[in-house]
């Protein structure tokens, strides 16, 4: 049956009508809130997003997580996404270690090299090494996940003779994913380590991500690791509401806020227009906008192409006030993940039959 969830970045962009933009204060209580709204409307999971800037409200992914454990009981809490090059590892471990004991063997890490490089001046680390700091600390990180003591000598960090690695999560082992965008380099990489791989589909196309999967379950095959651990994830914007028309219609001011403000950030220009934007939201497209039938076509279908286990939308973008919010995740878990879950579910077991 595949799982159902949401992840949030925090950005904390205006407002696109009134230009008014909250604190972070109040956007860190409605993270809060939302991964509350989602385990009592009977979602699976919920993912935070990992940033090092005044626009965004969460740097410390680890602490926001055990705040939302508090006022939750079932859902899984995962990152989304770690930004393993430029954290040390052993401290990562700990952190998420504690959080699983915290959450009662909830926790989840999804790593990536990021987006984003603010946090490698941040801490000291050269983006010259940008690929192989995430090389090392993954395949660090692996190992801390798998023994108590540990041995182990590297490039960017002092090496570990007989460390005692605690605390101990409560689960055997903290399940990893790797964020991948669209390297195939990455998928290989994730598929050689045998861990989940967590595809960030924001648009155009889904077909275009077909050889990522193909590529990732092949190197994880030829790798030796079996099947059922070479899971993948789809995450992506989505955007519900009762009909398509009024999902687009309501969507497009604050996703083209969203990414006005994004390519300012990255030292880039240009807007949206709607005529694009409608393009990007049509039936064919990865973009997650629509009524819950099309959203769930979409899911359905892709599923189709990748076999995914797991879906995860990102539905708080562009400075949307957080009843949209909250309606959104209503309908998700109400309209859409039920029928997902069936359908997925009689395939599942079609295959068993078969």
């Amino acid at each position: 049956m595949m799982e159902i969830g949401l992840y949030t970045l925090g950005d904390i962009g205006p407002e696109p009508f009134s230009g008014k933009t909250i604190s972070a204060h109040q956007r860190i209580r409605e993270i809060i809130e939302a991964a509350k709204l989602a385990e009592e409307a009977g979602l699976d999971l919920f993912g935070v997003g990992e940033h090092h800037r005044l626009d965004y409200a969460v740097s410390s992914i680890p602490v926001v997580l055990a705040a939302i454990a508090q006022v939750t009981s079932r859902i899984k809490l995962t990152s989304a996404t770690t930004v393993l090059s430029t954290v040390d590892p052993v401290r990562l471990f700990e952190d998420f270690a504690t959080l699983d004991l915290i959450s009662d063997g909830r926790a989840e890490i999804i790593s990536g090299r990021g987006a984003f490089i603010e946090s490698f001046p941040l801490f000291g680390y050269d983006t010259n090494d940008y690929d192989a700091l995430f090389t090392e600390h993954i395949e660090l990180f692996l190992k801390l996940n798998k023994h108590k003591r540990v041995t182990w000598n590297g490039q960017f960090r002092p090496p570990l003779r007989n460390a005692e690695i605690a605390p101990r999560p409560l689960q055997e082992e903290l399940p990893i994913w790797v964020g991948v965008g669209g390297s195939s380099e990455s998928a290989a990489r994730a598929g050689r380590l045998g861990v989940g791989m967590a595809i960030a589909m924001l648009g155009g196309q889904p077909e275009r991500f077909k050889p990522l999967v193909d590529l990732y379950r092949r190197a994880g095959m030829e790798a030796g690791h079996p099947a059922e651990q070479l899971k993948v994830g789809i995450t992506g914007h989505g955007y519900i509401a009762k009909t398509t028309q009024q999902a687009k219609d309501e969507y497009y001011p604050y996703y083209s806020n969203y990414w006005s403000y994004v390519n300012r950030q990255r030292g880039m220009g240009g807007t949206i227009s709607r005529a694009h934007f409608d393009q990007m939201a049509a039936p064919d497209t990865a973009l997650f906008v629509g009524s819950p039938q099309q959203i769930v076509e979409k899911i359905l279908y892709q599923h189709e192409l990748f076999g995914h286990t797991r879906f995860m939308a990102q539905i708080d973008i562009g400075g949307q006030p957080f009843k949209k919010v909250a309606e959104g995740i209503e309908l998700l878990a109400t309209q859409v993940a039920p029928i997902v879950r069936r359908e997925t579910s009689k395939e599942s077991i079609q295959k068993v039959a078969n």
